[in-house]
């Protein structure tokens, strides 16, 4: 399968294209709303209006109290993931100290798009939450010219608004604690209170109040989605969960892979504290590092080829990421307790299928990757296993060689009568209206990422079109 359109040379982030209108609003007046001259200003312009919006959330959750002693080091994050997935008995449970209610006021950043044209007065908008290791430019991805973004396809193709969101620690977001904070719980706070200012209209400089209001998530933003429906049954109006089932069994196998290391340490120019004028300085005497190893080797046959290939696939490539200028948010000095996969081996292990991907999209996730905490992959499990009062239709969307959820092939179910794994998942949605898991082929974890995703992101736009939740 070839891709879609020429990559581009570079794995970072290039600048915004013209046809693409942001303003990024970094503290909003509530009482002040630029938000209808904008799109005046910008009715001009062939394709979506979009809002980047930081909204001050006040959250409220009962976390779990964790018995877990400071990372020092790299050392410590191997056997904090050994003693996770070891099978001698739950981790989480032997951990865990207690609950405590974590509260606090959270800056939020979320970007806010709507169609350049709306028609109808009834529109509908899908809040989309990212997993781990991304941010929210999974649904706009900002590589081979925009064009994997599931944003393009929603609102543009089909007219919805969409509000992607940075998780709470992620991102351009607010960082907090990453043991006692940034958990399941907290997180899903953040969201439903994000919720209720679209339901009430009260979202800073959207004046709009909505009455259909979807939700998106992929991996660990689709488990917020779930636990939203559990605790908030009448918030939202219909569920996807992409890159997602209730299969554990290969979780193990996931943080295994990912030789977590403090993110700090992964990559310091983004997430330690460390600067690029210091690195730039330490390196100047490699300069021309590639040719200069590759003289040095050539008497045993190696290639520069083959040195720029170590470089890229090791964590050398996670050492020197940030060094060029990039549009990336700096995630600066985060505390011991954030983490990361070591490398591009570990992120394509687990997000992404030989032969179906740009190879260059790898790299470009690699460069761009964001960090996962203590907290969240202590409480990943935790999330009860049925939506009993949720009401709206649920659609379930993953790839078939997704290993996270489906440990490489979603169809291998060892049941004749089972279609798939994420199938199995519509027990626990009884008062659904409707179910469906629907497996994307040629497909793994990081859906978005992969040559075929602009079909899977038509699916899920026929699926919420032909339960209602068009707009109109």
């Amino acid at each position: 399968m070839s891709p879609k359109l020429s990559t581009l040379p570079s794995p970072f982030y290039p600048g915004f294209v013209l046809s693409r209108l942001f303003i990024t609003l970094p503290r909003i007046d509530m009482h002040f709303s630029p938000f209808a001259a904008l799109f005046v200003l910008a009715s001009s312009v062939t394709a979506k209006q979009c809002l980047n919006i930081t909204v001050p959330v006040s959250i409220s959750a009962r976390n779990g109290v964790f018995n877990i002693p400071t990372l020092q080091g790299n050392a410590d994050a191997t056997t904090f993931a050994q003693n996770l997935t070891s099978i001698r008995g739950n981790f989480t449970q032997e951990a865990l100290l207690g609950y405590a209610t974590v509260a606090g006021t959270y800056d939020i950043s979320v970007k806010f798009c709507k169609p350049d044209r709306e028609n109808g007065t009834n529109p509908t908008v899908q809040v989309l939450t990212h997993g781990l290791g991304f941010d929210k430019t999974y649904w706009d991805l900002p590589f081979n010219d925009y064009n994997y973004s599931y944003i393009d396809v929603a609102v543009d193709q089909y007219g919805f608004c969409t509000l992607s969101i940075d998780r709470l620690g992620e991102g351009n977001s607010s960082k907090a604690d990453p043991l006692s904070v940034l958990q399941a719980p907290a997180e899903m706070s953040a969201l439903y209170e994000l919720t209720m200012m679209l339901r009430n209209g009260t979202l800073p400089n959207v004046p709009q109040a909505f009455s259909k209001i979807v939700h998106v998530g992929h991996s660990f933003g689709a488990a917020l989605s779930y636990l939203l429906a559990i605790e908030h049954p009448t918030a939202s109006d219909g569920l996807v969960l992409t890159g997602f089932s209730q299969n554990a069994s290969f979780l193990s196998a996931t943080v295994a892979s990912w030789d977590s290391k403090l993110a700090r340490l992964n990559q310091p120019l983004r997430f330690g504290n460390i600067s690029n004028a210091a690195v730039s300085q330490a390196l100047s005497p490699l300069s021309n590092l590639t040719e200069r190893i590759a003289s040095s080797l050539a008497p045993y046959n190696v290639t520069s080829g083959e040195i720029l290939q170590y470089l890229q696939t090791t964590d050398i490539g996670d050492l020197l990421a940030g060094l060029q200028p990039t549009q990336l948010p700096k995630m600066a000095d985060l505390p011991s307790g954030y983490l990361t996969w070591t490398d591009a081996g570990s992120n394509q292990f687990a997000f992404l299928l030989p032969e179906f991907f740009d190879p260059s999209i790898l790299q470009f996730a690699e460069s761009s990757k964001f960090p996962y905490t203590l907290g969240e992959l202590l409480t990943i499990g935790g999330i009860p296993l049925v939506a009993p009062m949720f009401k709206g239709p649920v659609q379930i969307l993953t790839g078939r060689q997704d290993a996270i959820y489906c440990g490489g092939d979603c169809l291998a179910t060892g049941d004749p009568a089972l279609a798939s794994i994420p199938a199995k998942s519509q027990m626990t949605f009884p008062m659904a209206r409707t179910f469906e898991a629907y497996i994307q082929p040629d497909t793994a974890h990081a859906i978005n990422l992969h040559y075929n995703s602009t079909g899977a992101y038509n699916v899920i736009q026929r699926f919420l079109t032909r339960e209602g939740l068009a707009p109109s």
